[in-house]
C-alpha cells in the first residue's frame, strides 16, 4: 500500500513532523501545562468557544454548529481542548472532536471518535466522518452518534 500525503509536503514528512504536527503538539503540551495550573474554578468551555472563534469563517461555523450539538445531545460531556482542537470528554478521556480543516491545511473538516466512545459494530465501523457542512439530517444523525458514543 503507497503512503499518502495530506498536509505538508514529502519533504516534511521526510524530515520527521509536519509544520502542523508540530503545532498540533505545542498545542497539546500547552493544553496539559494550563489544566495543571489552573484550579477548579477554570471554565474549559470559555477555552474551546474562544478556539472556535480563532477558526477561519468556514471551519468557525461548523465548530460552533457542532459545539451546539453535542452540547444538547450529551451535556454531560465535558468541552475541552485537545491538541488545539475542540473536544468533549467523558471521566477526563476525551471521546470525541472537531478538527477544523484549516488546522492541518485539508480540504474538509472532520468530526470523531476516540477507542472510548461505544460505536463498535461488529468488527468494522468509522471512527471519523468528513464534514463540510450540517443540514438538519446530519445534525440529528450526528446528535445520534454523540449519544450512543457516550453510552
Amino acid at each position: 500500500m503507497g503512503s499518502k500525503q495530506t498536509a505538508g509536503t514529502l519533504d516534511e514528512a521526510q524530515e520527521g513532523f509536519t509544520a502542523q504536527e508540530r503545532a498540533a503538539m505545542k498545542d497539546r503540551a500547552e493544553e496539559v501545562r494550563k489544566s495543571s495550573r489552573r484550579g477548579a474554578k477554570a471554565d474549559p468551555e470559555a477555552e474551546v468557544l474562544e478556539k472556535i472563534a480563532e477558526m477561519a469563517e468556514g471551519d468557525r461555523l461548523l465548530a460552533a454548529r457542532v459545539h451546539e450539538i453535542v452540547r444538547t445531545a450529551a451535556p454531560q460531556l465535558t468541552p475541552r481542548l485537545w491538541y488545539g482542537m475542540p473536544a468533549y470528554s467523558k471521566d477526563g478521556k476525551v471521546l470525541c472532536f472537531f478538527k477544523c480543516s484549516g488546522k492541518f491545511n485539508t480540504r474538509y473538516s472532520e468530526f470523531g471518535f476516540s477507542d472510548v466512545a461505544s460505536l463498535d459494530e461488529g468488527s468494522f465501523w468509522p471512527s471519523a466522518y468528513a464534514l463540510t457542512g450540517i443540514t438538519d439530517d446530519i445534525a440529528e444523525r450526528l446528535a445520534e452518534l454523540v449519544r450512543k458514543a457516550a453510552g
